[in-house]
């Protein structure tokens, strides 16, 4: 049993790549809770997709005993979280765990965008806050100059940060004696009825679901039956264990810690995160407050290419919503692409991904259809609809108005870079709401169209700046907007899976470059094809596909002119004829690069 006095509970948080996953591997490696041989770089990342591209995905947890230079013995419960704007839900829950968090700044880079972010979250959750500045050992860290950017644009006191190199150890004991003086412990009664956060949940192949929980009052143990407030299931503990990060069983949990159970539990949808867990008998009547569940913002079809691979995408899909509580799907059916999902995502990073992992795990090649965005519409007779892919798109004349969802984007950019990086909002129809300097950087915060972001936003941002630019986004809710449907029509055949949502001052613009894309795409067949983009009824941007054709004058010679017309005429005729019954096959790879148009 630990007392309470001796438990600290803390995140890491920072930027995309300022070093969090390294100074956990350095905080596991001193203190001994993994032995050398076992070690490895990033130790808690531990997806294929996360050791590959270098970032977090899953916020993951261990716990560390450590002796402090006062002789006493402290456990430290550590969670590693995501730095990724896609994965802000992740951050959100891991802090409502804990009481403390470590903020690690690049000594070289500075604040960025999404160091911003992790901190107000921090901040909301009442958080003590250690600034740590990592990197000094490279020959560009200015420590003092970067310290003095926290206090000037954070608000935080950063005269006595840690100054670290997570890479080479330089300055790791600082950082543990930091934690257990300047961190509060965690309170909680041993005495009272059982109050335990959910705080994640996943599936185990062997285990089934194992969930991860915090205590914050009362105790428990092995064997007990515990009972979930929101969904009123019923369970008796099979496993109680700690993570140092592999599980190592343990007899009870008290108050303050944190630890994962397993219950026979048949689902992840089972186990809402944020739930409170108590006993069935003598429990709490006083539940925590939860989170907000996780809201897809961004929405596309996943389509096998070979139709035959449809039962093993649906198994993949399933399995993957097992471990990942913030992936939405359902079933979908395109005249074109088959059958297939339409699936929900919380940004285009989580989109990858899933679709990476379906496509690596599960060995299934896949088609994904253009990322689109909810909209609501407002119909006539007063009722609201949500519009997730559109091709449902109902008719004009019975819709009062659409709206769409707009964010507030917050960048940070060094100073030369600016022009070019309002401009780009300007183009997306931005909304400017506030331009700021920290020493040589400015911070610009705009009110943008979502749909605008979706497509290629950052990777546009990235390329204006030289990289040097980050970007972090809120949703701020829906605003009515002058919206259309744009279908594109080949043959005078509307294609659902090319339909998309442009404002309509965009929307020529967008349907020439869309059909000048695909006369390129479409193979040429017997008949001449109309390619055309329309809204409505109305086209406003049309190329002509020639046709192949057979020189049928070819065998007159000399002669008379009206030999050769009866022949062309001939060929006319039959052309036009073939057109009317002909079928335009329209090849896959045309869908994918037809709807890359923006990159």
């Amino acid at each position: 049993m630990t007392e309470l006095s001796q438990i600290r509970n803390f995140s890491i948080v920072a930027h995309i790549d300022h070093g969090k996953s390294t100074l956990a591997d350095r905080l596991i490696q001193s203190t001994g809770t993994v032995k050398d041989r076992d070690m490895q770089e990033q130790l808690l990342d531990s997806m294929d997709i996360e050791r590959e591209r270098g970032i977090t995905i899953k916020a993951n947890t261990v716990r560390i005993d450590y002796i402090a230079n006062d002789g006493q013995a402290y456990v430290l419960n550590l969670i590693d979280t995501p730095g990724h704007v896609d994965f802000a839900y992740e951050v959100s829950r891991s802090m409502r765990a804990v009481e403390g968090s470590l903020l690690v700044v690049d000594a070289t880079q500075g604040v960025e965008a999404q160091t911003l972010a992790n901190v107000y979250q921090a901040i909301d959750a009442d958080h003590e806050i250690v600034p740590v500045l990592n990197k000094i050992d490279l020959p560009a860290a200015e420590p003092e100059r970067i310290a003095e950017q926290i206090e000037d644009v954070i608000g935080i006191d950063a005269t006595d940060a840690c100054l670290i190199s997570a890479k080479t150890g330089i300055g790791i004991p600082d950082v543990l004696e930091a934690i257990v003086t300047r961190l509060p412990a965690p309170e909680g009664t041993r005495d009272a009825p059982l109050k335990a956060m959910l705080v994640d949940s996943w599936y185990d192949p062997y285990l089934g679901v194992v969930v991860m929980i915090r205590v914050m009052d009362g105790v428990i143990k092995k064997g007990d039956r515990i009972r979930m407030i929101a969904t009123n299931a019923v369970y008796g503990i099979d496993k109680l264990a700690v993570l140092k990060p592999a599980m190592v069983d343990i007899a009870e949990l008290g108050p303050g810690e944190i630890g994962v159970i397993t219950a026979s539990i048949k689902q992840v949808r089972d186990t809402k995160v944020g739930d409170t867990i108590t006993h069935e008998r003598k429990g709490t009547d006083d539940p925590l407050p939860g989170f907000a569940p996780s809201v897809p913002v961004v929405f596309c079809g996943l389509f096998p290419v070979d139709a035959a691979d449809f039962e093993d995408l649906r198994t993949a899909i399933e399995k993957l919503s097992l471990n990942d509580a913030s992936f939405s799907s359902e079933m979908e059916t395109s005249a074109a692409l088959g059958f297939g999902f339409r699936c929900g995502f919380l940004g285009l990073l989580h989109l990858e991904v899933i679709r990476d992992r379906l496509e690596r795990e599960y060995d299934i090649e896949l088609i994904t259809t253009a990322p689109s965005v909810v909209y609501h519409i407002y119909m006539r007779d007063g009722t609201m609809t949500e519009l997730h892919n559109p091709a449902d798109m109902p008719d004009m004349t019975h819709v009062e108005h659409l709206e769409e969802p707009r964010i507030k984007a917050t960048i940070m950019v060094p100073d030369e870079y600016l022009g070019d990086v309002l401009k780009l909002c300007q183009d997306r129809r931005g909304i400017q709401l506030d331009l700021t300097y920290a020493g040589s950087r400015a911070m610009a915060v705009y009110d943008l169209p979502l749909n605008e972001v979706v497509f290629d936003f950052y990777d546009r941002l990235k390329s204006v700046t030289k990289g040097y630019a980050s970007f972090d986004y809120q949703m701020e809710g829906y605003r009515q907007d002058n919206l259309v449907k744009m279908s594109i029509l080949v043959n005078d055949e509307p294609v659902d899976a090319l339909s998309i949502m442009v404002h309509r001052d965009r929307a020529e613009q967008r349907g020439r470059a869309m059909c000048e894309k695909l006369k390129d795409l479409i193979p040429r067949h017997m008949f001449k094809i109309p390619i055309q983009a329309a809204i409505g009824g109305k086209v406003i941007a049309r190329e002509t596909l020639a046709a192949l054709r057979k020189d049928v004058t070819a065998k007159c010679y000399g002669g008379d002119a009206t030999r050769k017309r009866k022949l062309l005429d001939k060929q006319k005729a039959g052309k036009k004829k073939m057109r009317q019954f002909g079928k335009v096959e329209i090849p896959q790879s045309a869908f994918i690069s037809a709807l890359k148009m923006d990159s």
